[in-house]
């Protein structure tokens, strides 16, 4: 049996570009807080511009062409190493600070050409559906009928859907004859982005699935749930044919309108931008992901967020995306309180997710959601991650799937 391991020979390549990188970004940074405190700005207005001069200037040139030198020749010696390691399977261990380094830094991995960057795929007990008829012909060896996929949320992966020795997708699978499937995506890249490519892979899973696809279901933790609402919207855009196939999605504590946790990392921006002395240091809060920004307002559409400041305190203009037209939607929220309307609701819900944003509440009448009575359902005492795996969750989901 071939042992899973830790940590992979690219890995090694991934880390170093970033270490490498990190050191250029700390350069800049502590040359920007030098030349503000150098110019004697006021305490409050705008930082000045520009870098510093003279010997000073020298030093920190120095430091980044000295770094570019020997992050060049690093990657390169590194670039020709790692192939000659072969692949290696992959241990939970290693696909969890995977999965939240791609929450984190996704977008930028994935821009810089970086190995730590993840690949959107579908899975199977954390190995890759190859999607092609020949084949899916042979795998999964249970395929039938009734096809689920799951989507999980920011920061996570595909195995995390296993919790306290219960997977949602495994017990489906027992109960109600569903053929499982797990997607595996960079939670780091706009929201939007993974949506498309997700829609683009259930068009190929669904037209080339061993047997007819009569019912097609989603299931989505967190963020895995705007996926899908992005995912409906470019897939019926291009007239794909798996949204026919979409009788019904479940979303698990969803943030339908948003997280408190990202609007609170963006008013920190606003304040360490207000003085000259402090602006360099915002740009610490700006290494989070598109992904982790997108939620601050639930950008589910490109035109959210191209040509924006995504970092900028904006109003929150975004379009409107309905509930799938024709499908069956279910949402359940959590509430660390004991019982509804506790101010727990209110202020943190599952820790993460207000109930209302769970829900799909608004003010606007056309950002309401408005989930029917008996598809909306409170779990109490419950946080973000329990989802997964309490048992009055899944009785619920198994009740909604089986009717």
């Amino acid at each position: 049996m071939t042992r899973k391991s830790h940590l992979h020979p690219s890995d090694l390549h991934g880390f170093s570009r970033l270490t490498i990188d990190a050191v250029g970004g700390l350069t800049d940074l502590v040359e920007a807080m030098h030349h503000n405190i150098a110019s004697t700005p006021a305490v409050l207005g705008k930082p000045k511009t520009g870098r510093t001069t003279g010997i000073t200037g020298l030093v920190y040139r120095s430091v980044r062409g000295m770094t570019r030198l020997v992050g060049g020749g690093l990657d390169a010696v590194l670039g020709r190493l790692v192939p000659l390691f072969g692949e290696k399977l992959s241990s939970p261990e290693r696909e969890a600070v995977l999965a939240v380094l791609n929450g984190v830094l996704g977008d930028y991995l994935e821009t810089s050409g970086n190995p730590l960057a993840i690949h959107m795929r579908l899975r199977r007990d954390g190995h890759p559906l190859q999607l092609d008829k020949s084949a899916l012909s042979s795998a999964p060896p249970d395929a039938g009928g009734k096809l689920l996929v799951l989507a999980h949320g920011l920061c996570m992966n595909d195995l995390q859907w296993e919790r306290q020795g219960h997977d949602h997708g495994t017990a489906l699978a027992r109960d109600l004859g569903y053929t499982p499937a797990y997607l595996h995506y960079n939670s780091g890249r706009h929201i939007s982005t993974n949506g498309r490519e997700f829609a683009d892979q259930l068009e190929i899973l669904v037209a080339n699935w061993p047997v007819a696809v009569k019912e097609l279901a989603i299931l989505g933790h967190s963020m895995g749930g705007l996926l899908a609402r992005s995912a409906w919207h470019y897939g019926t855009a291009a007239d794909h044919t798996w949204p026919r196939r979409l009788k019904k999605l479940v979303f698990l504590g969803t943030p339908h309108h948003g997280a408190p946790m990202e609007r609170g990392g963006n008013l920190i921006d606003i304040a360490l931008g207000v003085s000259p002395y402090t602006a360099p240091l915002s740009r610490l809060g700006k290494i989070r992901s598109a992904g982790i920004t997108d939620l601050r307002h639930t950008w589910l559409l490109d035109e959210d967020w191209r040509g924006r400041d995504r970092f900028a305190r904006s109003s929150g203009h975004h379009a409107a995306v309905p509930l799938p037209d024709g499908v069956k939607c279910f949402a359940i929220a959590a509430t660390t309180g004991k019982q509804a309307g506790d101010i727990k609701d209110r202020l943190v819900g599952d820790g993460l997710v207000p109930l209302a944003s769970a829900l799909g509440c608004h003010a606007e009448h056309d950002r309401n959601l408005m989930f029917p009575p008996d598809r909306q359902w409170i779990a109490l005492e419950t946080g973000h991650l329990d989802l997964l795996c309490r048992k009055p969750v899944y009785e619920r989901i198994r009740g909604w799937l089986a009717a």
